[in-house]
């Protein structure tokens, strides 16, 4: 059914599309054919290349086909957006024009609804949506493509000790190594981590689209991340479509502690503060034993003890709003990546991008270190965070 669904969505998305670029156009006989098996081979191909990679073809054509069937994909979502508002605006320029005749009684011939002025002016228009729409997914890939941008951000603790004053904390969270992100992207990534004399490094989920078998090279350079006190990693969904059991090993053999729902207590600078962490809320729909427990991984941790939570998807917030937690770290959004998408991401998840507060509890966002689907990103940079970690009591004594 699921499967259903997505080649109607990704039918109607191109063919509403390219019924609109062709209407002001007279093309007919192998012409046409040939157009709208374009548009149909276009639609196909980021579904056709996820269904071959599940299917344990990964390789560079596989790539190479979902390279070209996201970049087609974010094309004709950003093309529809145009096309859709030029419609809309075109039927309310009928409808009132219709009222004006009802209301007055006469029909005015206008030149500009001539046959010939009509056919030059949709082609115009048609021509400017396809520029504008080029033009922001070159825009969009640049953006993606770039390296992350390092957000800064002062997070005031209530019950951090004063001597915990400044911990720094580097956060990555989907960084999506697969059909387009590659070792190249990942070692940039870690350049500018390590850049940052990280304290503590939070890898916070999906840090991969693929198997280990074909992805192991391009993982490697995160061996390299550099932290005073430790690395750690929570699962996101998509290590559970990749094959989760295999990426726990790697992840550990990469350095990073998997936290699955469990708790570490560290000693810094004579205090104690303890790193939890969880799986992916929807783990249990793949494994069942992975099921997510955020009171299994705080179970324990003493009271006074300053806690926070690793976990993949800003809706685990929900579930910790009643445990001994001072700040959860999440992603998963992306921060919508891009419009449209950004809108339909703010209506499903409670928290979309930077710092909220359940509860007694701060929760921040991360948008992502990389990108999923379409490599694009319009006015929703790529995100490193860096977490200066700041106490309450030492800021009002000073």
């Amino acid at each position: 059914m699921f499967l259903v669904v997505v080649v109607l969505v990704l039918s109607l998305l191109h063919g509403y599309v390219g019924l609109r670029l062709i209407a002001p156009f007279d093309i007919t006989g192998n012409g046409l054919i040939l157009y709208w098996s374009t548009i149909g081979l276009l639609a196909l191909a980021p579904l056709s290349g996820i269904i071959l990679r599940v299917r344990g073809l990964e390789n560079s054509y596989t790539d190479l086909l979902l390279w070209v069937g996201y970049m087609s994909l974010g094309l004709f979502s950003l093309a529809f957006v145009f096309f859709f508002i030029r419609d809309i605006l075109w039927l309310a320029g009928i409808i009132i024009s219709k009222l004006y005749i009802l209301f007055n009684g006469e029909e005015r011939v206008s030149s500009s609804f001539d046959p010939h002025r009509r056919q030059f002016f949709l082609v115009t228009i048609n021509w400017g949506i396809a520029g504008v729409t080029g033009t922001l997914g070159a825009i969009g890939l640049f953006q993606a493509r770039v390296p992350p941008s390092v957000i800064k951000k002062k997070i005031y603790l209530k019950h951090l000790p004063p001597r915990l004053d400044g911990l720094k904390i580097v956060q990555i969270s989907d960084l999506h190594v697969g059909p387009t992100i590659k070792a190249n992207y990942v070692q940039k990534v870690v350049d500018q981590a390590n850049a940052l004399e990280a304290d503590l490094i939070f890898f916070t989920g999906d840090m991969v689209d693929g198997s280990v078998e074909y992805l192991s090279t391009d993982v490697e350079p995160l061996r390299e991340l550099q932290a005073k006190y430790g690395k750690y990693f929570v699962t996101g969904n998509h290590e559970y479509y990749a094959g989760v059991e295999f990426w726990e090993q790697k992840v550990s053999e990469l350095g990073l502690k998997n936290l699955q729902n469990e708790h570490e207590i560290l000693e810094i600078n004579g205090e104690a503060i303890a790193i939890a962490g969880v799986t992916d809320l929807m783990a249990h729909q793949v494994l069942k034993s992975h099921r997510s427990d955020p009171e299994l991984a705080v179970k324990g941790i003493p009271a006074s003890i300053t806690t926070l939570m690793l976990a993949h998807q800003p809706g685990s917030a929900i579930q910790m709003e009643h445990l001994n937690v001072d700040l959860m770290l999440c992603g998963h959004t992306h921060g919508g990546q891009y419009f449209p998408f950004n809108l339909a991401v703010a209506r499903v998840h409670p928290f979309v991008a930077g710092l909220y507060r359940q509860g007694d509890m701060q929760v921040y966002v991360n948008q992502g270190t990389g990108y999923w689907g379409p490599p694009l990103r319009l006015g929703i940079p790529s995100e490193i965070t860096l977490i200066e970690l700041k106490s309450e009591q030492a800021s009002s004594s000073t």
